[in-house]
């Protein structure tokens, strides 16, 4: 069986080997054509080492170099309430003012289906003036950085204003990056381009002093076109502008060139951005048959005849090629025409396939597709298109069938930052991430509310999770003063046809979202008439996946919903503030919408997009405990507004959300409904609600540094019904609780479970109808061991016990893997955790905490998993949080040997963590 640390390494090399174009190993061709001709031309060259950065513009700058003109922000509204109602856009007037709109908007050309609508440059060259773009200028003084680069991670934090729900970072501001790109002479003739996989926000991109171009939404993956501009042999000096706007989001965004930047190098004939789909239709285990389409794109000024042909090879779980080619596609010609593009098609049946799905039911194989592009016998492209075969169908009254079998989603939703890593993408981050949802039971991410890296989707690809790939957090109407409805009518046809075009191939992507919790849910007609569009470009690009949008709001009477392939509900389905305490609120308030939209829409399938948004600090235990299955949270009731903290025993939701055992119940009285995206899996940086002057929220099921809270043992013991379990909370070591009542809970995959203290028995309960926990609320603490015992159908299934601690002794660090690779990029996740004598984990120890590395790596974030910490990720020391804290270490390229990683405390035994480096 592959290891995650081998589809890890497989991964990141074939990032570095320029995934999804590379050369090796080669299709079989005639015999008759040497060898040497069959040199692939394409190079996809990964440029993210050795940039030049510097915040701000130059000094004396006097026209700002604005993408347009922007409202101007009178209030901060960056602490509104999660779900409040979005406005209409500001109208602005024009100013007179140069911006650099005219000069940007030609790069998405080749995403606009009408040519009408496509721009044309403009005269000029906005930004030749400014020293920064210049080859001659010289930036030995900027800081040098490696990408992916979030300059904002750093802070420091804003610990006063409204700012929380960014994250109390300030990412918002201008950057510049500057690097040198080396373009030999026998460059010369070949068509190159500048890829870019996110920067946020508003890039635009000069080289040798000429704007080439740019693309203003921090979350597309695009490129621009910088042949006309190069100089083959001679310098060349890129300089690239960000400029992210302050209440431009309603988390933390990040701010920089944060995830991967590409140099591709191709002949001028070659396939184009994305430039290949495969589809698969007539899936069975006996057969299934391929559609390719390739698109040619021809940069040359005469007509070129071409043939396309194609194999294809099955992929071991690693991502490596296997045997022989397993189909092959007939060999197709046409002619290209000067400056265009032509499309071919294809179609073979492969025998005996197999499928792609998500574990445990099936197994995540994958293929892939080669196809080479012939000019007059001379081979001109080489181009590789990983893809999975399966038949994936959302049925109203059967739910999600994969191949044929009913997959009932156990999903979460995701923000796109990494916790201490802040939103620079790092691939073995995030492996981490989905490998503890893989142990959660987790089988599905929606990427909220923006498109994610593309190494994401390769690593929900290889594991086998399935996706709801999201386009856009709103559409013309406001949510922050400055977000993406400013661009929103220029851009959203291009944003959203190249994340279909981008990710179409994945066979983890199952259903595309073109919005969510849009303010056009309020706008009737209009509203649903910008659905209909939204939704036409994706069935344009993709005929093969059903379309969505999040709905918080809309009802089935409304004219929203008529115009989505699948319902897709945000907190509907259990009802929205249906406590008493809520009547005569402004604030959004619904009743159970599921068999209303069942009624309306019979031929529809249903699915819960977010749940629950139930919330916790981990550790943290709150007086008295709510009896009820679900409550909001308040001072006395599960909350604590002094501290900022919101109780762990896992019954409080936000105002509009629900408790896990409400949902579940929820879920389990509508079985139509396809499942369930939990908000959130992990915590994330911004959106701290209830508690705004916190940087991180709390509705993640695990928190930021990656520890678990009570809730992952709860949905746990739900979603793997068959993995013996037991889980205790809370703690007990409370000395200030002595002889008073302290609820014990369970979270167990057993039926009925027997409690014990200091081994008195507290009684054996069995679960009841719809209940998913164990409750002795009348317990009286006393110092001692506290066990539980599980049982399934009357026979010992699993057990817990927890113990008092006594006070702190010494420290322990774990690393999550004990061999790295020296690339650069690998990290080790260390826990480290304040121990008493025993080895107990002493559950309320705060100690502070040093660490300090020795041999071939270095420590780039600490973090704790307290959402009112303040202590900079950065820094070599943090307290510790409810006994736990966390030291991500990352190696350094090219260098092996052993890492030892050692964490002190004052009065505490040092701890210690050794890692292997190797190439």
């Amino acid at each position: 069986m592959t290891t995650p640390a081998q589809i890890f390494a497989a991964l990141t090399l074939a990032c570095g080997l320029h995934l999804f174009a590379t050369a090796a190993p080669l299709p079989q061709t005639d015999a008759t054509v040497p060898l040497d001709r069959l040199a692939s031309p394409r190079e996809r060259l990964p440029l993210n080492d050795g940039w030049r950065f510097q915040k701000d513009d130059p000094p004396g700058l006097i026209t700002p170099l604005l993408y347009d003109v922007r409202p101007e922000i009178r209030t901060t509204t960056e602490n509104q309430v999660a779900d409040a109602r979005p406005e209409e856009a500001e109208r602005l007037a024009a100013t007179g003012q140069t911006v650099l709109k005219p000069w940007i908007l030609p790069t998405g050309n080749s995403f606009l289906k009408d040519p009408a609508r496509r721009h044309t440059r403009p005269a000029g060259n906005p930004g030749s003036n400014l020293a920064y773009v210049q080859a001659g200028f010289d930036d030995r003084a900027w800081r040098r950085v490696d990408l992916p680069h979030d300059w904002a991670i750093e802070g420091p934090f804003l610990t006063e204003g409204d700012f929380g729900g960014m994250g109390r970072l300030p990412s918002w501001g201008v950057a510049w990056y500057r690097k040198a790109l080396d373009i030999p002479a026998t460059d010369a003739g070949k068509s190159i381009v500048l890829e870019v996989d996110g920067a946020m926000a508003y890039a635009a991109v000069w080289l040798n002093g000429q704007l080439v171009g740019g693309w203003p939404y921090g979350y597309s993956s695009w490129q621009v076109d910088l042949t006309p501009y190069l100089i083959p042999g001679g310098r060349n000096q890129l300089a690239i502008r960000l400029d992210n706007p302050p209440s431009s989001s309603r988390w933390y965004p990040g701010g920089g060139l944060y995830r991967n930047v590409w140099l591709t190098k191709t002949r001028p004939v070659h396939i184009g951005q994305w430039g290949t789909q495969v589809t698969t239709h007539d899936v069975s285990p006996a057969a299934a048959t391929l559609d390719l389409a390739v698109t040619i794109a021809n940069d040359s000024t005469a007509a070129a005849p071409v043939e396309v042909s194609t194999q294809v090879f099955a992929l071991d779980a690693a991502g490596g090629k296997t045997g022989p080619a397993v189909a092959s596609f007939a060999t197709t010609a046409t002619t290209v025409a000067a400056h265009a593009t032509a499309t071919v098609t294809g179609s073979v049946i492969l025998a005996h396939p197999k499928l792609w799905g998500p574990p445990p039911q099936q197994q995540p194989h994958r293929y892939v597709a080669v196809t080479t592009v012939w000019t007059q016998g001379l081979v001109t492209d080489l181009y590789e298109t990983r893809f999975g075969i399966r038949n994936v169908r959302f049925d109203p009254n059967h739910g999600l069938l994969v191949n044929g079998e009913r997959i009932q989603i156990q999903g979460v939703n995701q923000h796109h930052d990494l916790g201490a890593l802040g939103a620079a993408f790092n691939v073995r981050a995030a492996q981490r991430q989905l490998e503890m949802l893989r142990e959660l039971g987790c089988n599905a991410v929606r990427m909220s509310h923006n498109p994610p890296a593309p190494e994401l989707l390769e690593l929900t690809d290889a594991m086998g999770f399935l996706v709801y790939n999201e386009a856009f957090d709103c559409w013309e109407r406001k949510k922050t003063p400055l977000d993406f409805h400013l661009i929103f009518p220029d851009w959203h046809e291009q944003d959203l046809r190249a994340l279909v075009r981008r990710d179409r191939n994945h066979p983890s992507v199952v259903l595309w979202s073109v919005g969510n919790e849009v303010g056009e849910q309020y706008t009737d007609a209009a509203g649903a008439a910008i659905a209909r569009r939204l939704c036409a470009i994706v069935h344009e690009e993709d005929p093969t996946r059903p379309t969505s949008c999040a709905m918080n709001w809309a009802k089935p009477d409304m004219p929203l919903p008529a115009e989505l392939d699948v319902i897709s509900l945000n907190y509907q389905g259990e009802g929205i503030r249906q406590d008493p305490e809520f009547e005569g609120t402004e604030r959004i308030r619904t009743a159970p919408q599921y068999d209303r939209y069942r009624a309306q829409f019979p031929d529809k399938p249903i699915l819960s997009s977010e749940t629950a948004s139930a919330f916790s600090s981990r550790g943290v235990y709150l007086f008295p405990v709510s009896p009820h299955l679900s409550a909001p949270v308040r001072d006395g009731r599960g909350g604590d507004s002094v501290n900022h903290h919101v109780s762990a025993y896992e019954l409080h939701a936000v105002d509009f959300g629900s408790s896990v055992d409400k949902v579940f119940g929820s879920l389990a009285r509508h079985p139509f409904v396809l499942g369930e995206f939990v908000w959130t899996g992990w915590d994330h940086l911004g959106e701290p609600t209830p508690y705004y002057e916190a940087r991180s929220a709390y509705s993640g099921i695990i928190d930021l540094a990656g520890f678990k809270k009570d809730r992952f043992y709860l949905y746990q013991a739900h979603w793997r019904p068959e993995l013996p379990m037991a889980h205790l909370l809370p703690h007990w070591t409370w000395p200030e609780r002595l002889r008073q009542v302290t609820p014990v809970h369970v979270f167990t995959s057993g039926d009925e479970a027997e409690l014990f203290l200091n081994g008195r028995s507290l009684g054996r309960k069995a679960k009841g109808p719809a209940e998913y926990r164990l409750r002795w609320d009348e317990v009286v603490y006393e110092p001692g061991t506290l066990k539980v015992v599980a049982y399934r159908r009357g026979v010992k299934w699993a057990t817990d016990t927890v113990k008092t601690t006594q006070a702190p002794a010494a420290l322990a660090a774990t690393p999550d893997r004990a061999t790295l690779r020296a690339d650069g990029h690998d990290l080790a996740f260390v826990t480290v955790r304040v121990a008493d004598p025993d080895g107990l984990t002493v559950p309320r120890a705060d100690n502070p905490l040093r660490f300090s590395i020795e041999g071939p790596g270095e420590i780039v974030a600490t973090d704790n998993g307290d959402p009112t910490s303040f202590e900079p990720f950065q820094a070599p020391q943090r307290k510790a949080f409810n006994g736990l804290c966390l030291v991500i270490v990352r190696t350094k390229a090219g260098l092996t040997g052993r890492i030892t990683l050692t964490a002190t405390s004052e009065g505490l035994r040092p701890g210690f963590a050794q890692l292997s480096v190797s190439d």
